[in-house]
């Protein structure tokens, strides 16, 4: 397809304020920007589409460069606790939920977090037993971190008061007895008992997922979500379906699960422009909700807690020396400080080689050290701006002021030099960029948004805040030379807003939306009614 597309603002982010005028597309390319009348004169013809933009405003295409696609998928197919605010209002949502299950399956809910309750505690067994005395229920936390099921799924996985915490993994106990609380890797205990999900449902989730960022202005994604559906054949299968056929375009950017490693180097795999994998997913904690988030002196809340290590050093270690031997670059989660300072670690005795770069995601909580030692190395971060709304201000009590200064520090690690990219965890955080971008620049708490600005110092500018999902996400994935901006030879990626973001007061971000989202010149979301 040819197209001319003008008569809006086009941000190019080939530097700040830079515009074109108009811009020449064929073949999924941009060709050429410049004034509209030149363009016309240059490439004008019949089978040629004029796309009047009507004053609505270009970027490159967004990119999400950390979430779980699938799993945005099934949050919207399962049921959704992420906007209730109390133990009573999900017990109810679940009870109704329960209504459209057969008899024997499970019920699983996504999203629940005690941070939003009058009284932050967790959910546990005996909030479940009582409403759900034999079907076996999961309902996992907004951090997918923590999970609580009833007795009837600890029996289905044989979770008794003689069962071992696992490696890297808590089973919460009082007294001696599971409390239906499962923290990490005590999770595996639970979801392995599964029934098994088919291609059919893997397929229904992406296909949702892929409608959904189209709807936000995504055009593409790096997710993480080959080792939760069976077989890796299952996901893979799934995306070269979907995406890597053309049936959905969307440029999916696929982390390999350690887990799932091997059995994805066997596969018979296809790579194109929709679909392509990249480095080597691994865990090294938690998450701070949880107070599984590893770090190096104990929660500021609960002094008896210092996080969980996913794997002990020697094990991270050979993992991190099992990707160099594959090839492959790494993708280390990592919240707590002493897990990015063990990650490190593994980098170092285990380069990259020359032209790789590792990326280390969330890197919430660092100190100064860490930023520093970090800004030497071959090294990108996944930040997860959205954060900031949803984990302030219950985070300060987690870590206490003291290690405030050095968490969430966005600002301070662009101006080190490390390059980020920005993401939304997703199913964790809402998918929608400018919530991201929002987040970013305000560094306020969604449950009040006219309160504090959380270490102020730390606010990105809007250009900032957009180059994490333009340029940084690009650059991540070793892309910076043809996605990310938009210049001649750069993929016609568009993400086209109602208005601008650099114009806006940016407490109103939040209000804009996509008018047209744009993968490879084709049109694949378009807002029928533009208030």
């Amino acid at each position: 397809m040819k197209a001319i597309w003008h008569g809006g603002f086009i941000y190019t982010m080939l530097k700040e304020n830079d515009v074109a005028e108009a811009v020449y597309t064929e073949d999924g390319i941009i060709r050429q920007t410049g004034g509209y009348p030149e363009l016309i004169e240059a490439y004008g013809s019949d089978d040629t589409a004029d796309i009047d933009l009507k004053g609505a405003v270009m970027f490159p295409g967004f990119t999400d460069s950390h979430l779980h696609l699938i799993g945005h998928g099934e949050k919207q197919l399962r049921l959704d606790l992420s906007g209730l605010t109390s133990k009573e209002a999900i017990l109810q949502a679940a009870k109704e939920a329960e209504r459209e299950l057969a008899d024997g399956e499970w019920l699983i809910g996504e999203g629940w977090d005690e941070n939003q309750f009058e009284q932050p505690v967790y959910l546990t067994k005996h909030d479940l037993d009582p409403l759900f005395p034999d079907r076996p229920v999961l309902l996992k936390r907004v951090c997918r971190h923590a999970a609580a099921v009833n007795s009837a799924a600890l029996r289905a996985a044989g979770i008794t008061s003689d069962t071992s915490d696992p490696d890297g993994g808590v089973i919460e106990r009082n007294d001696g007895e599971p409390t239906g609380l499962l923290l990490d890797k005590a999770q595996e205990l639970v979801t392995r008992v599964l029934p098994p999900v088919s291609l059919h449902y893997v397929k229904r989730a992406l296909q949702t997922a892929i409608t959904d960022c189209w709807s936000k202005g995504l055009t593409g994604g790096h997710s993480e979500d080959l080792s939760y559906y069976g077989d890796v054949s299952v996901p893979v299968t799934a995306y070269e379906s979907l995406t890597g056929s053309g049936l959905y375009p969307f440029r999916a950017h696929l982390l390999v699960h350690h887990e799932a490693a091997d059995e994805w180097s066997h596969l018979q795999k296809s790579t194109g422009p929709y679909v392509e994998y990249g480095a080597m997913k691994i865990f090294a904690d938690g998450a701070l909700g949880g107070r599984t988030a590893l770090l190096k002196k104990p929660y500021h809340d609960d002094p008896s807690a210092s996080g969980v290590q996913v794997h002990d050093d020697k094990t991270l270690s050979s993992l991190v020396k099992k990707a160099r031997e594959k090839g492959m670059e790494i993708a280390v989660h990592a919240i707590g400080d002493l897990a990015f300072e063990k990650v490190l670690d593994a980098i170092e005795q285990h380069p990259a080689k020359p032209g790789q770069r590792d990326r280390l995601i969330h890197a919430q909580v660092l100190d100064h050290g860490l930023i520093e030692r970090a800004a030497q190395l071959p090294i990108g971060l996944d930040l997860q701006p959205h954060f900031v709304a949803s984990d302030f201000p219950w985070v300060i009590d987690r870590l206490g002021e003291e290690r405030m200064e050095t968490a969430f520090a966005w600002k301070t690690l662009i101006s080190k030099g490390i390059l980020c990219a920005g993401g939304s965890d997703a199913p964790i955080e809402p998918v929608n960029p400018l919530l991201g971008i929002q987040s970013a620049v305000l560094r306020t708490s969604k449950q009040n948004p006219n309160g504090p600005v959380y270490n102020e110092k730390e606010c990105l500018t809007v250009y900032e805040a957009i180059q994490l999902y333009t340029t940084g996400s690009a650059a991540m994935i070793h892309k910076e030379k043809n996605r990310g901006m938009i210049a001649p030879g750069y993929d016609a990626d568009f993400t086209i807003l109602s208005g601008d973001p650099f114009t806006v007061d940016p407490k109103r971000l939040h209000e804009l939306k996509t008018v047209k989202t744009v993968v490879s010149g084709q049109i694949v979301y378009e807002k029928e009614d533009r208030r």
